[in-house]
């Protein structure tokens, strides 16, 4: 086995604006998107990102739809200087994020800032300038 992640799939509540929030707000690049489908894929740097309604997603994986609060789970966005942090979760808020934690010098020696998505999905955006993860 290979260990890697291919692929990160959100449920979203509404669709078509999540479609817009990835796709036109942050400029996420749709692959073979076809009208009135349910379900997108982008295609990322070293992995991909789908979007496909809430309710079918938790039908696909046989769970209960129902739930809230904080689900244990963060996507990073890493680039490659402390400008682009603020740049990137500039673009998200003008695109329709929450920002959750303004970008800061983080404890761990990095520079990173926290937005939630239209569902509530939080993104860290990070410089790491002990790996490169960019």
């Amino acid at each position: 086995m290979k260990p890697k992640i291919t692929l990160i799939t959100l449920g979203v509540s509404n669709f078509q604006k999540a479609l817009k929030f990835y796709r036109d707000g942050l400029g996420f690049p749709d692959y073979g998107y076809k009208d009135k489908a349910d379900i997108v894929f982008f295609k990322l740097e070293g992995t991909w990102l789908s979007l496909f309604p809430k309710a079918k997603l938790a039908e696909d994986a046989t769970v209960p739809v129902a739930g809230s609060g904080f689900s244990g789970i963060t996507i990073a966005h890493n680039v490659a200087t402390i400008g682009e942090v603020d740049e990137v979760l500039a673009l998200a808020v003008k695109a329709g994020a929450t920002l959750v934690k303004p970008p800061q010098q983080a404890e761990w020696g990095g520079y990173s800032g926290y937005f939630a998505d239209l569902d509530g999905y939080l993104w860290e955006v990070a410089y790491n300038p002990f790996m490169d993860l960019a």
